[in-house]
């Protein structure tokens, strides 16, 4: 009776395939528009997951709690390069990496303009933790940061720009480093993964990484700290530790230190980004129910042009419930059918869309059966009245009508 029901529901849309068509044009749109804002949505957090993935996301920074600083930072405020590492021993096992976060800016010639170079300071063993590509040479390490060596490691692009080579170890780079000139030996050359960010990125400057210890006065004493910390912490338990500690070592009173890690900040940026795909797809949702209500009205025009059909049906024994089945059927076959043309839409939009923007295109194959099933399920609500007005109705009327 199910397959009959299908056929006859089928045979009832082919007929009249221009008003079937505008009658699931709102759920196309609908269907359609949540599909396509549900995928970016997924994409651009998937961008996102990688971005932190890529500074790793047990990366955090510590620092001054700035509202409870009146005028200035006092100095006895400030971290010294020998409390870095009493903190280093302190949470051995749990704090794998930390350095000052030092980072200066030198003027450097590139052919006849001079350019600004962005110097990062980093400790020894910083590649570990970070994404950082090492594709020629070496990362700084122990003997350099101990010895405040004038070592450097390019990024690739500013090696080429630099020397007109990729492979500029063992060049020599002239950097002003605490108002003097100082000749820095290139040991590596990094490359950076390319990213949506630094895709769009149109700073002209250059970057590098030397050992921390070569500027001394950024680095000690300094106002901040960057970290890792392990994988297998509790990043907010451990953290809260931290810095409870630092104001105990400090003697600064409690909470004047805080800190700002990768996890959080990811989590936040997913959340926001999650409640305004809620919040769009449910605005875009409101045309699934005027598809639906134009299903009905379009469904109570059929049982009318119809109702001949149905006195006759009712005549040879069709029963009330075969009746409306065949009209609740048709109803969810046009929502079903709308929902898997905006489907297909809206995975189409949203994939062009994200390739258009270089961005990978993500999409969870739940969202399409909860998509077209809904579709269906709103076919059926708004087919139901249709239908049971075409259930009840008389035989004998219904055969006398013209």
């Amino acid at each position: 009776m199910f397959l009959e029901n299908v056929k006859l529901a089928l045979s009832a849309i082919g007929i009249n395939k221009m008003r079937s068509f505008l009658t699931m044009l709102g759920m196309i749109i609908g269907i359609s528009s949540v599909i396509a804002i549900t995928a970016i949505g997924s994409s651009i957090q998937g961008v996102v997951n990688r971005q932190f993935e890529s500074i790793g996301r047990s990366a955090i920074y510590f620092y001054v709690n700035w509202s409870m600083v009146d005028d200035y930072v006092p100095s006895e405020a400030l971290f010294s390069v020998d409390e870095l590492q009493e903190l280093k021993k302190r949470f051995e096992g749990e704090l794998v990496y930390a350095d000052p976060d030092v980072y200066v800016t030198s003027p450097v010639r590139v052919g006849n303009a001079e350019k600004k170079i962005r110097l990062d300071g980093v400790d020894a063993g910083y590649e570990n933790f970070a994404d950082v590509d090492i594709i020629y040479g070496r990362m700084i390490n122990e003997n350099d940061v101990k010895g405040a060596r004038p070592r450097i490691v390019l990024e690739v692009n500013s090696a080429r720009r630099l020397f007109g080579t990729e492979n500029a170890v063992g060049g020599q780079v002239e950097l002003v480093i605490d108002g003097e000139a100082v000749d820095f030996t290139v040991v590596g050359v990094y490359r950076e993964k390319e990213t949506i960010f630094n895709q769009i990125s149109t700073s002209d400057d250059l970057y590098a990484y030397i050992p921390y210890s070569t500027a001394p006065e950024e680095a000690d004493p300094t106002l901040y700290i960057y970290a890792f910390l392990a994988p297998d912490v509790d990043v907010a338990e451990t953290a809260l530790r931290i810095t409870d500690w630092l104001a105990q070592m400090k003697g600064m009173p409690e909470g004047y230190y805080v800190y700002e890690s990768a996890l959080e900040q990811q989590n936040m940026i997913n959340d926001m980004l999650g409640v305004v795909s809620v919040a769009i797809g449910i605005i875009a949702g409101i045309s699934l129910l005027v598809g639906g209500i134009g299903i009905m009205n379009i469904m109570l025009v059929s049982v009318t042009e119809r109702t001949r059909e149905i006195g006759i049906r009712k005549s040879l024994g069709a029963r009330t419930g075969d009746i409306l089945m065949q009209f609740l059927t048709e109803s969810m076959i046009i929502s079903a059918l709308g929902g898997l043309i905006g489907t297909v839409l809206g995975v189409g939009i949203a994939a062009i869309g994200m390739t258009v923007a270089g961005v990978g295109f993500t999409m969870n194959p739940l969202v399409i059966v909860i998509a077209v099933g809904f579709s269906a399920i709103v076919g059926m609500f708004f087919g139901i009245y249709p239908a049971r007005r075409a259930a009840k109705l008389d035989p004998i009327e219904a055969l006398r009508y013209e």
